[in-house]
């Protein structure tokens, strides 16, 4: 049954490395007014370079790029400005409020960039983002050739350390092993909806129907969370994959990855511990009993085993390659421990559950509300 379970999710992660849409890498020009919204809070070392990209970037001759400095201790509005320079396209706000009760700190910062923003189209950024010189006319043009409220571009997701390696991965192997997205993008429904907040491209007329991001001002997803709002407002949203265009590096070490995924993880399968429990008893039964039938087993079983954990790999490679069309030597190390990701991804999840339970959530200095 684990082999059949990983079999599934090969034919899936197969199916959607040859349909899901990529970012054109031509050249595209933007003749509406576009808003690039930054939500910055201690991001002095990472923001001066997505600063640079978005200086660099071509066909968008309305461009507007507003940066929130979000209470920051780091210094991060004067190495902003710095890297501004004189460019009359970016505006630099500072706030030193602490988010109202009942909403996390991102969206509010969200909410009060898009309450200065003044364009049809508004894009939201996080400091880590790298772009391409086309990144956001491409964007920009995608969103309008889908005629969806949300286009959510797939960035590269840049592995470095061993922990990053094991984990990071998952997320775009999460969705291209389990949902045909060329279905899902044609949907409405909210549980087939897939975003990434590091990079999300808005209608601004939908965001503003919807109430933009006070529709979900205490979410841990966010990003997930707005676009199933849209969908339940009779509104698509689309997925589309944006590595050769877009990259980000979450997370810099093994610290820093255990305690963003802390912060969110608990809600991936809803705010009941049984959800969770089921997806990790499927992960066991799919990505761990395979491989140990290939190792302990015998005749059959042994073959079964190593089909099962054969394919589990070549999920993540095709999930892999899927982000940016190409896969690296660690790529394919970390694919072959593909198990022991598992156990790292549910151990972080039990982690995160942990913290959500005993109201020990925290981001960046701040307290997060155990809402759910």
């Amino acid at each position: 049954m684990g082999a059949g379970v990983a079999l599934f999710g090969c034919g899936t992660a197969v199916f959607n490395r040859a349909t899901v849409r990529r970012l054109s890498a031509g050249t595209n020009t933007v003749i509406e007014p576009v808003a690039v919204c930054i939500p910055a809070r201690d991001e002095a070392q990472r923001l001066p370079e997505l600063i640079d990209d978005l200086r660099g970037q071509l066909g968008v001759p309305r461009l507007r790029v507003l940066i929130l400095d979000d209470a920051s201790s780091d210094g991060t509005e004067a190495a902003a400005l710095e890297a501004i320079a004189d460019d009359a396209r970016f505006a630099v706000f500072r706030s030193e409020a602490e988010p109202a009760p009942g909403w996390t700190g991102k969206a509010a910062a969200c909410a009060r960039l898009a309450e200065l923003a003044d364009a049809t189209v508004l894009i939201f950024l996080d400091a880590d983002v790298r772009l391409a010189p086309n990144a956001i006319a491409a964007a920009t043009a995608e969103l309008r050739r889908s005629r969806v409220a949300l286009l959510s571009p797939w960035p590269y997701q840049v592995a470095e350390s061993v922990a990053e390696a094991l984990v990071q991965p998952l997320l775009c192997w999460s969705w291209a092993a389990s949902l045909p997205i060329a279905a899902a993008n044609r949907s409405l429904r909210p549980s087939t909806a897939v975003a990434c907040g590091q990079f999300l491209v808005f209608d601004a007329a939908a965001y503003r129907v919807i109430g933009g991001h006070a529709a979900v001002a205490a979410s841990p997803t966010e990003d997930l969370d707005i676009a199933r709002a849209l969908r339940r407002s009779g509104r698509r949203t689309a997925l589309v994959a944006a590595g050769r265009a877009a990259s980000t590096r979450m997370y810099r070490d093994a610290t820093e990855l255990e305690a963003g995924y802390t912060r969110w993880l608990w809600s991936a399968y809803g705010a009941r511990t049984i959800g969770g429990a089921a997806v990790g008893a499927a992960a066991a039964l799919a990505y761990w009993v395979p491989p140990l039938a290939a190792i302990a087993g015998r005749g059959s079983v042994r073959t079964v085993g190593f089909i099962g954990y054969g394919a589990a790999v070549a999920s993540r490679l095709l999930a892999r390659t899927l982000e940016r069309g190409t896969a690296t030597r660690t790529d394919a190390l970390a694919a072959l421990a593909h198990p022991i990701s598992i156990a790292a991804y549910l151990r972080l999840w039990s982690r995160s559950r942990h913290a959500h339970r005993t109201n020990a959530l925290t981001w960046k200095a701040r307290p997060i509300a155990s809402t759910r």
